[in-house]
């Protein structure tokens, strides 16, 4: 039994490899939130819909966008084999966030008694940075997982000496000997 004597990454040194990703996850996220707002603040103030109902049609729309910045973008290079997973996933964390950042504004507007354009604004910042949060950490866990490291092929040692012998003096004695006729 061998065991590897190698030390785990430190958590510095597995945040560092993750930058480049952080990075993507942040330019795609920002286009996401970019939407999201733009489209909140439509319907709050110039279709006159609830704040909820306004969260979960901007919310639903940023999603769609996202993913495809995601997909076709950020995780190009991450197993896409089973799309119609990727895609149920995808749809089941996202709306998982959506509840996340919704429930917050809920609390703010019918908890706290917040409910000036203003304070719903600040509560979706609030929301949304929570769920950020737990997207990144399901999207890159579950959702676009990194394709499995090819294995460094072993390498075959030739048989043992011996065997070889042994086995040449078994081949020997069963070769058939010629007759003359």
């Amino acid at each position: 039994m061998t065991t590897s004597t190698e030390p785990r990454p430190s958590l510095t040194e597995r945040l560092r490899g993750m930058s480049p990703e952080m990075l993507g996850f942040a330019v795609i996220g920002l286009s996401g939130v970019v939407v999201n707002f733009a489209i909140f603040w439509v319907c709050v103030n110039g279709l006159g819909l609830a704040s909820l109902r306004s969260n979960v049609v901007a919310t639903v729309i940023a999603i769609a966008t996202n993913y495809l910045g995601y997909r076709y973008w950020l995780y190009r290079d991450r197993d896409a084999a089973s799309r119609q997973r990727e895609i149920t996933l995808f749809l089941l964390f996202s709306g998982i966030g959506m509840l996340i950042e919704t429930g917050v504004l809920a609390l703010s507007r019918y908890g706290l008694g917040l409910d000036g354009h203003y304070e719903q604004l600040g509560a979706k910042v609030v929301g949304l940075g929570v769920a950020t949060v737990f997207r990144f950490v399901s999207y890159r866990t579950w959702v676009f997982k990194a394709m499995p490291e090819l294995a460094e092929p072993e390498v075959v040692a030739g048989p043992e000496p011996e065997v070889v012998a042994e086995a040449e003096l078994l081949l020997a004695a069963e070769e058939p000997t010629a007759s003359v006729k």
